[in-house]
């Protein structure tokens, strides 16, 4: 798996977040997914989202939710909160609340809670949405880095980012995927231009 990057690209309601949505479903176990809209809770610091998501994860163990204990007392969750915000950069805002933080920031709460179950993929709907140029950069420089330890699905609609991480492109065209094969090949197939990418430069 290591070093692997496929990436899904397609029109909008071509059916891509219902097929990766399918994909977790049957491949649950060992997947961690990021979602195109920010489910990170507003109220709570940046430490608390994370911990939910370490909680669910192997570090958490089948009885991690117990009632009357806090998560942040709990030194093997907050261990390993902590190792996935230094991760992704998150650790000088780990008592913050998620909602006080720039939208770029919440992404990466949202790409450390996918982390947070020690999957073995990654399935990252839309991860650049909502990021600015300067945001975005950060985002695929992160992600280059993980791609040494996870294999990654990924679904976006940025085409720098697209060619600047895959190592494998799929192309989905009204439910139906016209091409599977490498960056180079997709950026240079008439038929994906035609469908999809149009007149749109890919540098």
């Amino acid at each position: 798996w290591v070093s692997w990057l496929q990436t899904l690209v397609a029109s909008s309601c071509s059916g891509k977040t219902s097929r990766i949505g399918a994909w977790r479903i049957a491949h649950a176990q060992g997947w961690g997914r990021s979602y195109q809209i920010n489910s990170v809770i507003q109220t709570f610091t940046v430490l608390e989202n994370i911990l939910l998501a370490v909680q669910s994860g192997p570090v958490g163990g089948p009885h991690s939710f117990h009632f009357w204990q806090a998560a942040a007392q709990t030194s093997s969750l907050v261990q390993r909160a902590q190792e996935i915000m230094s991760l992704v950069g998150l650790s000088d805002s780990q008592d913050r609340l998620a909602g006080a933080l720039a939208y770029g920031q919440q992404r990466l709460i949202e790409l450390a809670m996918a982390l947070a179950s020690s999957p073995k993929v990654l399935l990252l709907d839309e991860p650049m949405a909502g990021l600015g140029p300067v945001e975005t950069q950060q985002m695929i420089d992160l992600l280059k880095r993980l791609q040494k330890d996870y294999a990654m699905l990924l679904i976006e609609h940025d085409m720098h980012a697209v060619f600047s991480l895959a190592t494998r492109v799929s192309v989905l065209v009204y439910g139906k995927v016209i091409l599977c094969d490498t960056p180079e090949a997709v950026r240079n197939s008439a038929t994906v231009r035609e469908a999809y990418l149009g007149d749109e430069e890919i540098a």
